[in-house]
């Protein structure tokens, strides 16, 4: 009788372990960019979709590109002087190179003081 309790002890273990990864595997994020340095964002979602959506919903009508990321980084940047103006955004694996590409972007597009507006890492790993 001992042995099938430290079975069954065991084998509610592994579950709780094994349910407990699932949870974890969430690791999509989307930041929604848009008019006037407006954002919004979402990580730890369980699709692509359902990131993109959220996103949306927190910037508003304001928004009008969706940028995503799976277990990695979207970084925005807009020109500290003309929030309205010239932007840049990107996705990559790791934040630096983010947060890079989106200022080159920015400095591309005509921006001259380019700054990190918004950020998000989604790097969960299942």
């Amino acid at each position: 009788m001992r042995v099938v309790s430290r079975a069954g002890i065991m084998a509610a273990a592994v579950l709780g372990l094994a349910g407990g990864g699932l949870a974890a595997a969430n690791a999509a994020g989307a930041l929604a960019v848009g008019k006037c340095a407006a954002y919004g964002y979402a990580y730890d979602y369980p699709s692509s979709q359902a990131a993109q959506e959220a996103a949306l919903k927190k910037c508003g009508d304001a928004c009008e590109e969706v940028v995503t990321t799976d277990k990695g980084c979207v970084a925005f940047a807009v020109d500290g002087h003309k929030p309205c103006g010239p932007h840049g955004f990107a996705n990559a694996t790791r934040l630096g190179a983010a947060q890079n590409t989106a200022l080159k972007y920015c400095y591309r597009y005509g921006g001259k003081d380019c700054v990190i507006r918004a950020w998000i890492c989604d790097g969960k790993k299942g």
